[in-house]
Order: structure tokens, then sequence, then C-alpha cells
């Protein structure tokens, strides 16, 4: 039985679509055990009235960060914010009564305060990353850093490099995971200093570099398994995609539905744009992935449905089982020992 502590209040549909989510996890998965992190009376009010009391395990926390509150002030003067109370379960572990992981998809900031603050980092972390699942044409890639710090250096990108390809393996199922790095062009030599030293950084890793990835690369995918930028540029890159695609998806539907003779014409049109709609969405692919926190951290989008916090459960239980935690603190590991053998040298 793999333990979900899952954010109660955190998301713009919450608390509903977090229970109605938890339901869902509970009907498709029984070797799945959602732990409600919240206000205990919100939780049993909405649990009845679906019919379903006492069918979740309930930890109390009366608090919550929200998206205009500083996220490392918040997390400190809030001590029974549910992101914290939810980190402390994963800190404990199940075995002691905890959780496996922890599901947020409230406030970003919030929960990567709460899970550095409480957890703690990895071995070798300077920074620990927002590794997000992107929908591209030719099969979902990872992409990282996906907006958990805005700055970096050539070596925090080297341990993104790392830790996206120790997720890619987990998330993709992929034993060897092509790494690239985005820049504004392909060569080498392109790029600012930190995009031009980054590449020559990656490069000396032990990963199946295939180098510089250009923005217009990432919907398409098919160049690498996992792209590494800086949480600016990776948040921009991400949002303009996300709206994009929703733009594009709205757009169709206009075109297809102006006048009657195109509602009738495209009515065998639909399953096919529904497919695609679907497989650009991110409700499916779950939520990002904090990497280099010592435990299972899932960020959903705050605009999450039901189903949007089912595959953030799915995920984190993934994530869980298959060791990524373990998995991504041996390579971060070997780098800062390999990196203090160098500077010995």
């Amino acid at each position: 039985m793999t333990r979900v502590a899952l954010d109660l209040l955190g998301g713009d549909r919450a608390p509903e679509a977090v229970v109605d989510g938890a339901l869902l996890v509970a009907q498709r998965t029984p070797d799945v055990e959602v732990v409600l992190v919240g206000p205990v009376e919100v939780a049993q009010s909405l649990l009845e009235a679906r019919g379903a009391t006492g069918r979740f395990p309930l930890v109390a926390a009366s608090q919550v960060i929200g998206m205009d509150e500083d996220p490392a002030r918040a997390v400190r003067a809030k001590r029974d914010a549910t992101v914290r109370v939810a980190a402390r379960l994963v800190r404990d572990g199940s075995a002691a009564g905890g959780a496996d992981a922890m599901v947020s998809v409230g406030s970003t900031g919030g929960a990567l305060a709460a899970a550095l603050f409480t957890l703690g980092r990895l071995r070798g972390v300077s920074r620990p990353a927002l590794a997000a699942v992107i929908p591209a044409q030719a099969g979902p890639l990872v992409f990282l850093d996906a907006g958990a710090g805005t700055e970096a250096t050539p070596e925090l990108l080297a341990q993104f490099a790392l830790a996206g390809a120790a997720f890619a393996t987990v998330r993709l199922g992929l034993a060897t995971p092509r790494v690239g790095l985005l820049n504004i062009g392909e060569e080498p030599g392109k790029g600012d200093e930190l995009r031009r030293a980054a590449y020559d950084a990656l490069a000396a890793l032990p990963i199946d570099f295939v180098g510089n990835v250009e923005g217009r690369d990432v919907p398409y995918g098919g160049k690498a398994d996992v792209v590494v930028t800086d949480g600016f540029t990776g948040n921009v890159l991400a949002k303009g995609l996300e709206g994009a695609a929703a733009m594009l998806s709205e757009l169709l539907l206009a075109a297809l539905t102006a006048t009657p003779e195109r509602k009738v014409a495209a009515t065998s049109l639909f399953p096919a744009i529904a497919q695609t709609t679907a497989h650009m969405s991110p409700e499916g692919l779950g939520g990002a992935v904090l990497l280099g926190v010592k435990g299972v951290v899932v960020i959903g989008h705050g605009s999450s449905t039901a189903e949007g916090v089912v595959s953030c459960v799915r995920v984190a239980v993934q994530a869980a089982r298959e060791g990524l935690v373990p998995k991504v603190g041996r390579a971060l590991s070997d780098l800062l020992d390999r990196n203090r053998a160098l500077a010995a040298t």
C-alpha cells in the first residue's frame, strides 16, 4: 500500500475537486491510500455529502499558503499550513504513520518552500528543480527547470541534467534518456555565457548529451527526451506552450462550429479533435515533480480538476514505488564526489 498525502486546500477548485479526485483514486487504485490534509470538518462535510464518510484518513491542518503570499515567510509563519503538514508526513514516512509522497495543486512556491524547509535537500544539490512532462508530438519529454528558481549556473544546470535523466528513467521508462540543453541555436558555440559554459558542463557528464535544442523543437519532440534550462526560461516556455495549445484548440473549435453547415461537416472530426486536445492537455500528464529534495513532492496545476488530481497522485505513486529519490540522490552525490576529486588533483 502506497500512502499519498493530499493537500485539501490547494488549487482553484479546492476543496471539492481534491476530494472528488481522492474518491476517483480510491475507486481505480485500491492499493493506494490517500491521506487528506486540511480542516477535518471541511473534509468530513464533503465526504458525507458524497456518501463516503470515513473513506480516507484525515490529518488536521488549519492554514493555507495563498498565491499572493511570500512562500518562504508564509511557510515559516504558518506551522499548520497544509503543505507543511503534508511535508512532515513524507518526512516521517508511511512506516511511521506518515506518507510515501505528497501532492498539492496549490501555491507552487508554498509547496516548494515547505519541502525545502521540512524535507531538506539531497546531498550535492544546490537547488531543486521542477521537472514537468510536456506532451510533444513525438512523445512526452521531461522539461526542467519549470519554475523552481529563476537563476542558474552551469553547475546547477549540470545537476538538473542528471536529475532529469534519472527522472526520465522512472517517468518515461527510458534506459538511457537523451538530454538536450535549451538554447537559441543548435551549434555548440551558440547562446549567452551561461549556455556556452553549461554546454561544456553537460558534455562532461555520464549521460547521453545530444547538444543544444531550440525552442521550436520542444513541442515536436524527437531530438531529446530531457530538455534542461533555467527556471525563468523554463516557466515562460511552459506557460507559452500551454497557452498556445489552448488557443489553437479554441480557434479550431470556433472555426468548425461557425456555421450550421460546418457543424454538420465537422461531426465526424470531433472524436479526432477530442483526442488531440486530450493529448495536449496537462490534466492527463500529472504535475511537476520537485527533484533534489528528500522526498517525493508533486505539484499540480492550480486549475486541476478531479482528473488532474488523479494524474498527480499517479505520478507520485510511480515515483515513490520506483525509488525516484534514491536514484536522483545517487546521481547527484556521484557528481559531487567527481567534482571534489577533480578539484583535488
